[in-house]
């Protein structure tokens, strides 16, 4: 029958603490043995895995046939799975040296024809060598291959089975509790059961009268002293503790809440669990307690983790006495009511676990076995059901007084209805007589209870961290955002992303957990979670866990050195280089484009794509880049010529028309940003750069001229002219004294003369506020010297009259 302490350290959210401090033996043991397998030959690994499979298809064939005393289900699945992997790692682990053989065999060339001359001794020996070993290396690596589908399809066999058990005994029907017939059987079978437990508690007595007597008294003591101090102060020293560094170190907000119900979970199951370990170590002190009952007490001290969490869970997340811990969306009202259950529901794991475990220690009969679980599935769906009635009432009292209420969400209504329907099932199953079905519901529903409620913990939890470690608010943030250079939008977008990713992870996993096989143990629950994400595949790529986790770590750390990299170049080494801003920021965005691409090259790598899968795909997108994408590469080939050519740069002063003059503030992947005059941005093509006439003024020189055309009339004294002209341009601050600043008398006409005045600036950006503060100072100059400018000749059109006789151009008449 199903037990819920083979279920307790399936789930690992609470439980890593636990199995670190109860599992310490079994791992170190679990380690020894792996380095005695990896120091075996792999002859010897073979022939272990295939005894080991002979003896698990052997068990299978008692197990089928009933016989008494054989393998449980579940361990002969474990065991087979196990020589699975093995076989699998030891196939993986001889590929390489294979590959290395044909290496050699590769160097040495072809064997020489018939009719050839011979080759030498010492080759045709090491030829020999070479082909003996890579036939027993091939045999080797077929073998293990063999023995992990034989594996594979024993694993099958056995779920198969188990399957088919598991489906006999729901549907298995007994005398209902209702009738005579029920009650007579456990008449007639009490006698034999009694007498059985009577040998269990005589040797528990036996045991205990072991372990006071005087060389263990003193440990046993010990233990149990330390274990009372344990369950009378530990929780509160824990959570006090937890206070302390929380106020210290944890900013204002949610994660203080959610953290401190995950604290008091686990330090209930911590407390708790150590106690139940302390006294199992005392009666077990130099070895007073013999196999069978050491492992029954192993199991009882899982069995109280197990309550314990479920007790200290559902404690924290109603959190009666503090409403500001609380996670839960329940008013005051229905948290004092609830207060109790959680312990109850504990106390009824609890239950359940040893009265499973006695009923196998003692081997009890049929009838009894039946009536206990008939019992057991009763109390645990009439707690629930209790519990359901609570929640139920505390809502109609919050709808009484007027009390507004958050609406339930749909998971909570669903989880509501499955736990009414399991209760009825429940009761309906007993009083039918289907004692396994019901006993089945009542576990599944206290399981699925325990998973549901460390979910939602756990993604309150999730949410909360992402919250606080990537706000650009936060110190964490702040820290963030100077040391690689990020938005605070990105932060923002990150910790929505990673929350969400996580969610839906923990959701799989949790729904893993709950479809899980009945009487499931902690290995297959394990093996079962992780297929449900290692089940996919992308065409000849699986997809598995690790290995996308991998690639994904790969991807940001080699995005994180390569953001450090450019950062360091950029603000250390390149600017001690005599290198220009604009040679300097080209070959930072170089290296970011071919970082960029050897990151995804890495990434691509860790997930196990090869390089035919990668010309596949680009054979494949080849056909939408020469129609659909050919501007976007055609501008992403330019822009990588324009940072190796470089005809412009960043901080070149281009123009490309009449309305595109400007500076380029930055060379994109794709375009160009040119910043105009009035500080607005154009952004323009990279492949106009380079296919369109563009006039770079700063690529020879970064000087700008100033040129102005003065017009003066020709009486003006010349000389005296210039020298005014030549004392305003030298001095203004901006004219360069190299190349010297000229006037030239440039043309003279029938009414002026015309003066051509050149300069030289730092910059084309200069140039026109330098010749406007220079145009002002000659013209305040030349007013000062009585030297007038010319102005343009008038011409005045007059409208006379018809020629007649009184008009003074008429011709004169002869009379």
């Amino acid at each position: 029958m199903p037990t819920l302490l083979r279920r307790l350290p399936a789930f690992p959210a609470f439980l890593l603490a636990l199995a670190l401090a109860f599992g310490a033996a079994p791992a170190w043991a679990h380690a020894d043995a792996d380095t005695t397998a990896s120091a075996a030959t792999p002859a010897q690994t073979l022939q272990q895995l295939s005894d080991q499979l002979d003896t698990a298809k052997a068990a299978l064939k008692d197990a089928q046939n009933g016989k008494a005393g054989s393998t449980p289900l579940a361990d002969l699945r474990t065991s087979a799975m196990q020589v699975q992997d093995q076989a699998r790692q030891l196939a993986d682990s001889l590929a390489p040296q294979m590959t290395a053989l044909q290496a050699q065999l590769t160097v040495l060339g072809p064997p020489p024809a018939k009719g050839a001359p011979p080759e030498a001794p010492e080759v045709a020996a090491q030829r020999r060598q070479l082909d003996k070993a890579q036939a027993s290396l091939n045999a080797q690596i077929v073998q293990a291959k063999s023995l992990g589908l034989d594996a594979l399809q024993l694993v099958a066999q056995i779920t198969g089975l188990r399957n088919d058990q598991f489906q006999a005994r729901l549907a298995a029907r007994t005398d209902t509790p209702l009738g005579h017939a029920f009650w007579s059987d456990q008449a007639r079978s009490l006698p034999n059961d009694l007498t059985r437990f009577q040998r269990l508690a005589a040797r528990w007595s036996e045991a205990w009268g072991d372990a006071w007597q005087p060389p263990n008294r003193q440990p046993l003591l010990l233990c149990l002293a330390a274990a009372v101090l344990l369950l009378a102060g530990g929780r509160w020293t824990l959570q006090r503790l937890w206070q302390f560094v929380a106020a210290r170190w944890l900013p204002d907000g949610h994660l203080r809440r959610s953290a401190m119900a995950a604290v008091m979970a686990l330090s209930t199951t911590l407390v708790i669990g150590l106690a139940a370990r302390l006294v199992h170590l005392g009666l077990a002190w130099n070895d007073t307690l013999d196999a069978d009952l050491d492992a029954m007490a192993a199991s009882a001290v899982h069995t109280v983790s197990f309550a314990a969490l479920m007790a200290g869970l559902g404690s924290a997340l109603l959190s009666a006495r503090r409403t500001s811990w609380r996670l839960l969306p329940l008013s005051d009202f229905a948290a004092q009511r609830l207060r109790r259950f959680p312990w109850l529901l504990g106390g009824v794991a609890l239950l359940t676990g040893l009265t499973e475990r006695v009923i196998r220690s003692i081997g009890s009969s049929l009838p009894a076995t039946v009536l206990l679980h008939a019992l057991l599935a009763l109390l645990i769906s009439a707690l629930i059901g209790l519990v359901l009635l609570h929640l139920r009432h505390a809502r109609r009292e919050a709808d009484a007084t007027g009390d507004t209420q958050a609406r339930r969400p749909l998971w909570v209504g669903l989880l509501s209805f499955a736990a009414a329907l399991g209760v009825a099932l429940c009761w309906l199953a007993v009083c039918t007589g289907f004692i396994a079905l019901a006993f089945f519901v009542a576990v599944q529903m206290l399981w699925t209870g325990l998973v549901a409620a460390c979910l939602y913990l756990l993604m309150q939890l999730v949410r909360d961290l992402f919250e606080v470690l990537l706000s650009p608010h936060g110190r964490s943030g702040k820290h963030l955002q100077a040391g690689f250079d990020l938005a605070p939008g990105t932060l923002e977008q990150a910790a929505t992303v990673l929350t969400g990713v996580t969610r839906v992870l923990l959701a799989l996993a949790a729904l893993a957990l709950v479809l899980a096989p009945f009487d499931a143990g902690p290995t297959e629950l394990a093996q079962r979670t992780l297929q449900l994400f290692s089940g996919l595949k992308l065409g000849q790529l699986n997809i598995e866990p690790g290995t996308v986790l991998g690639a994904v770590a790969v991807f940001v750390l080699g995005l994180v050195a390569l953001r450090m990299l450019k950062r360091w170049l950029r603000d250390q080494l390149l600017p001690a280089t005599a290198m220009d801003p604009g040679m300097r920021d080209s070959i930072v965005t170089l290296l970011g484009y071919l970082g960029g691409v050897l990151v995804f090259a890495l990434a691509l790598a860790a997930l196990n794509v090869s390089l035919q899968s990668i010309a596949w795909i680009a054979s494949a997108l080849s056909v939408g880049i020469g129609f659909g994408l050919q501007a976007v590469v055609q501008n992403f080939i330019s822009g990588l010529i324009l940072l190796v050519e470089r005809p412009v740069k960043v901080g070149d002063w281009v123009s490309l028309s009449s309305e595109v003059e400007g500076d380029i503030r930055r060379i994109n992947v794709r375009a160009t940003e040119i910043q105009l005059w009035d500080r607005s941005t154009v952004i323009v093509p990279n492949s106009q750069l380079i296919t369109q006439n563009v006039r770079n003024v700063t690529h020879a020189s970064a000087q700008g001229r100033v040129r102005i055309l003065l017009p003066m009339p020709l009486d003006t004294d010349a000389a005296r002219a210039r020298q005014l002209m030549q004392d305003a341009l030298k001095a203004h601050p901006a004219t360069l004294s190299t190349p010297p600043p000229v006037v030239r008398l440039d043309n003279i006409n029938a009414s002026s003369m015309t003066f051509s005045i050149t300069s030289y600036v730092r910059s084309p950006r200069d140039v026109t506020a330098v010749k406007s503060d220079i145009l002002f100072d000659i013209l305040a100059r030349l007013r000062t010297a009585n030297l007038p400018l010319s102005t343009p000749q008038s011409m005045v059109v007059r409208t006379l009259g018809p020629l007649g006789e009184d008009s003074p151009a008429a011709p004169s008449q002869a009379g």
